[in-house]
């Protein structure tokens, strides 16, 4: 005897096993490790605010749920991406997503524009007038280790100055260097040209003596878990970021003008300038 069943009922069981498949299928969570390094300044809850809108344009390009990790220490950083913690990265050291692509298998994704420079200043009444007149005189630098430090001493080698021949100053925070050269304290300071510190220098009638070559800025890179046909579709989704409104409104939040998706031989030659 052949069973029929209600219109309704059939309809009910035809459609449960497409309801059920609809509902398991769950996005990807990716993290993506913010750091902004010591001229940031930045906690947590301000870099969320500040990337999340970035970092959800990527995850709608590849179908993921993609949360920020603001990352205060470098050395966390470090370690997250050596243990595969971090599924992307962008870093305002420029260093630490190199070290993920020469070190930890990290997959190159996009750099910032513009690109980012070692900016020196020198008192408006200086007699400094080039770079090789710097010879014999006092520097300032931020910490030993620092990023922006390594960028300036590279610099200054390929002019002929030779940073460990000359008398230099390291200070915690970028933001004490302008003071020590307006106060005579040191002839010569090396600052970042996105930090704060150099874009209160601009504002007023102050010298800049020397800006360095240009070199990749706040790269973004992927581990190795991100396809490559992933990161394909999130390059295409940050060039296309500058051309709406809405797209510039999330560059500007990060402080940036675009993104560069063609580059990946000028970030992977970095770490070699900087000799580390």
């Amino acid at each position: 005897m052949r069973l029929v069943l209600p219109l309704s009922l059939a309809a009910f069981v035809l459609l449960v096993p497409a309801a059920h498949a609809q509902s398991g299928a769950k996005k990807t969570q990716l993290v993506f490790a913010v750091s902004e390094g010591t001229s940031g300044g930045i906690d947590a809850e301000t870099a969320r605010a500040k990337y999340q809108p970035l970092a959800d344009v990527l995850g709608r390009a590849i179908n993921a749920e993609i949360k920020v990790a603001f990352v205060r220490e470098f050395s966390a950083l470090e370690k997250g991406m050596k243990d595969d913690q971090y599924d992307l990265v962008i870093a305002r050291p420029s260093d630490y997503p190199a070290r993920g692509l020469r070190d930890y298998r990290y997959n190159f994704v996009a750099t910032a524009k513009p690109d980012g420079q070692c900016i020196l200043i020198v008192h408006k009444d200086s007699p400094i007038k080039k770079v090789a007149d710097l010879k014999g005189k006092t520097f300032i630098f931020p910490e030993k280790k620092a990023y922006m430090t390594r960028f300036c001493r590279a610099e200054l080698r390929d002019q002929g100055i030779l940073i460990d021949n000359e008398a230099v100053s390291y200070v915690r925070e970028q933001g004490a260097i302008p003071f020590s050269i307006e106060n005579r304290i040191s002839d010569v300071g090396g600052i970042a040209s996105y930090s704060g510190a150099y874009a209160q220098w601009i504002k007023g009638e102050h010298r800049v003596l020397h800006q360095s070559k240009a070199q990749p800025y706040m790269p973004l890179v992927a581990s190795p878990r991100v396809t490559t046909e992933q990161v394909g579709k999130m390059q295409q989704a940050l060039n296309e970021l500058a051309g709406s409104a809405a797209g510039g409104q999330i560059l500007k939040r990060v402080g940036i003008t675009g993104f560069v998706t063609t580059e990946e031989g000028r970030l992977r030659k970095l770490l070699e300038w900087l000799g580390v």
